[in-house]
């Protein structure tokens, strides 16, 4: 399968701390991956997206990067608020321009929201964005009920979301398993889809059934795109972890 390439964004071209950090990462990841990546032509070769990948593996958000980063785009990830206020780690991720991001569904999360939208636009960055929350507890690794901090952000700023898809990682390092280095250079397939088509709820009211209906638009959309990487058909239900006596946080969430 043909591999998509194209012209680099200003934000990759234009020197920065990912200079260094690809210069590292981007040859060990290929060491352990041999990363196929489908549809670079579909993310934004300029401005603001938000990336929407499945999460089945400790070790996934390292082929996302690396794919992001082939498709011509600095990869930056919504990390935990709290981690910004640790040194070192702070500094570099606010360097990089990661985005912070309350664990919680207060006015105070809200406001943060709407900041990093505006800044996503303002700054015609994108970034990724995992619906799920957490590492899917769906027993055969199919995204499940995801969380509306995407949604959020999206009809907040009127961002466009990109669904991402891949699979393969879980061969490498199961999820909540130990890490597998050999044979090198395992397969891993990343496909990235058509913009999320949220039309119907842009403009719309902000509340939770919004939210919510949003969210389910964006988790059909990667699960169809896994499904076609996987050659399976996806649940017709996404896993609801109440459902199954496992703890989740809350839908309200990133």
């Amino acid at each position: 399968m043909m591999t998509s390439r194209r012209r680099a964004s200003k934000e990759k071209t234009t020197p920065s701390m990912f200079w260094p950090l690809a210069a590292i990462v981007v040859p060990l990841v290929g060491v352990i991956m041999k990363i196929e990546l489908i549809g670079a032509e579909k993310l934004p070769r300029e401005g603001a997206y938000i990336l929407a990948p499945n999460h089945y593996s400790e070790l996934d958000p390292l082929a996302v990067a690396v794919a992001v980063w082939r498709a011509g785009r600095a990869p930056r990830f919504m990390a935990k608020d709290s981690l910004f206020r640790v040194p070192v780690l702070g500094w570099a991720l606010r360097s990089t321009g990661m985005i912070p991001v309350a664990r919680s569904s207060s006015s105070t999360a809200s406001k943060q929201t709407l900041a990093s939208a505006n800044s996503l636009v303002e700054h015609g960055r994108g970034v990724i964005v995992y619906p799920e929350g957490t590492l899917t507890r769906e027993p055969d690794l199919w995204p499940m009920r995801g969380k509306t901090g995407a949604a959020r952000l999206a009809l907040t700023g009127d961002i466009p979301v990109i669904p991402m898809a891949q699979w393969g990682v879980q061969q490498i390092m199961p999820r909540y398993g130990k890490l597998r280095l050999w044979p090198l250079r395992r397969r891993v397939r990343v496909v990235i889809g058509d913009p999320v088509d949220l039309s119907a709820h842009r403009g719309a009211d902000d509340s939770t059934a919004t939210l919510i209906a949003a969210t389910d638009v964006i988790m059909a959309d990667i699960s169809q795109l896994l499904a076609g990487l996987r050659g399976e058909t996806a649940p017709a239900e996404r896993w609801n972890p109440s459902d199954h006596g496992q703890r989740e946080t809350g839908r309200l969430e990133s």
